[in-house]
């Protein structure tokens, strides 16, 4: 397939078809930032609502990095993977304190940030500051497997990212990639997902009963309850076994999401 016809394809399907977000509406850097990491491993559905929610609680950089860490999780939930949440808010110190409030232009200072990987720091320079940095996620990593890759199986990213960057739309990044993304999740309706070909593709492990599923259960209650829960009770709170609830509370509290004050539990 030549590189015409399949900017023709992806350009003909987003005229007809293309799909409009609320972070699709700023070309502001920290408000790019929030939606990319909001976006990482969470459909877009669940995206929205909270984007919209956060932005009104947070609006700039500065106020996210002046806000209590337990604002920020109680904001938070319904997202899951709260880690991301700490990343963001410890981006926004970072931005404030290093980069006088400013969110980065290039991509090694972009990937210094906590949170902020390659895929995530090109898509930062592409939708904030329409610079055709090459990078790749998942929807678009779905295109190119189907549309030059087809019968091949393990296909590696490396082998993917020379066509993107040939395809890449250098005047216009910003929306090519926007077409890009929106064809692919189209692709991903096909009863074969062509992502199903990548060495990166993975199941999701099963949630019910799984660690991720006991953190999520501990942040919430805690972001229920601003003046935390005695630990005694957590276990009961959550249904989750004891030895269980001691674990994942260490792992918490290493990590910066809680703290003992007294007996009782409590967001940091």
């Amino acid at each position: 397939m030549t590189i015409k016809k399949f900017q023709k394809i992806v350009w003909d399907y987003y005229e007809r078809h293309g799909r409009n977000f609320p972070w699709r509406q700023t070309k502001n850097p920290y408000r790019i930032l929030v939606s990319e990491i909001m976006l990482q491993q969470t459909q877009t559905s669940r995206v929205v609502e909270k984007y919209s929610v956060f932005i009104k609680k947070f609006p700039t950089v500065e106020s996210l990095h002046n806000a209590g860490t337990s604002d920020v999780l109680r904001v938070w939930q319904g997202l899951g993977y709260n880690r991301r949440a700490l990343s963001l808010k410890k981006s926004a110190a970072k931005a404030v304190v290093e980069y006088q409030g400013k969110i980065p232009k290039n991509a090694p200072a972009l990937v210094s940030f906590p949170g902020v990987g390659p895929g995530t720091a090109g898509a930062i320079l592409a939708f904030a500051y329409n610079i055709p940095a090459a990078f790749i996620e998942t929807n678009i990593r779905r295109v190119f497997i189907y549309h030059f890759f087809s019968g091949l199986e393990k296909v590696r990213d490396n082998d993917i990212f020379p066509l993107i960057e040939k395809t890449l739309d250098k005047e216009n990044p910003r929306e090519w990639y926007w077409a890009l993304m929106d064809y692919g999740a189209m692709l991903a309706k096909l009863k074969q997902n062509p992502n199903t070909r990548s060495t990166t593709y993975s199941k999701q492990p099963r949630f019910r009963g799984s660690n991720r599923e006991a953190r999520g259960k501990i942040i919430k209650l805690l972001a229920s309850k601003p003046t935390g829960i005695p630990k005694t009770a957590l276990a009961r709170s959550v249904s989750i076994p004891p030895v269980t609830v001691t674990r994942v509370l260490s792992e918490l509290a290493r990590e910066g999401f809680i703290a003992l004050k007294g007996r009782r539990v409590v967001l940091q």
